[in-house]
């Protein structure tokens, strides 16, 4: 199945070779697809998740509320809530308990002042919305949407202020 992806991506590719954005955005869905399929979300009781896993998650988030869980593939998934107003969190666990990945919600006056002075650049007269700060393998990016009245965007920036993914919506 995946030399199939990978067949179609690349031809798709190589026939816009001189549009590289288009490029970009191909590869991209190319490793979006290639990291979920099989991975069809399924909802468990948390009596059904590894006891490493359950540890792991309360050790991190000892003060989450709300939390369901769901198998993707071999990754299981916490969706949780934290603090007063019920912060939406995720987070993303090996079998043995690592801890892969975690997004939470932030407000967009949390963003580093390098990725707003990048917006604000890139994008002056837009507003930002869902920010949410990502966390995967002790990197932190950012992820949100930037909307004016006659387009939408959804970026990744790291810290620093770099793009590191730009979709228009």
């Amino acid at each position: 199945m995946f030399p199939n992806l990978y067949r179609f991506a690349f031809l798709l590719c190589s026939t816009l070779k001189n549009r590289i954005m288009n490029c970009k955005l191909i590869w991209s869905a190319f490793v979006l697809a290639l990291t979920t399929t099989g991975a069809i979300a399924q909802d468990i009781p948390q009596s059904q998740v590894p006891a490493v896993v359950v540890n792991s998650f309360q050790q991190k988030f000892p003060k989450a509320k709300k939390v369901d869980w769901e198998l993707k593939g071999n990754v299981y998934e916490a969706e949780f809530e934290t603090g007063l107003f019920g912060i939406d969190q995720e987070a993303w666990f090996q079998h043995n308990g690592k801890l892969l990945r975690y997004k939470t919600d932030i407000n967009k006056r949390e963003l580093p002042k390098s990725v707003l002075d990048r917006v604000k650049r890139d994008f002056p007269g837009y507003r930002i919305e869902d920010a949410k700060k990502i966390t995967a393998e002790q990197k932190v990016s950012y992820a949100f949407e930037v909307k004016s009245r006659k387009e939408e965007w959804k970026l990744v920036l790291d810290p620093q202020g770099n793009v590191l993914t730009k979709v228009r919506d």
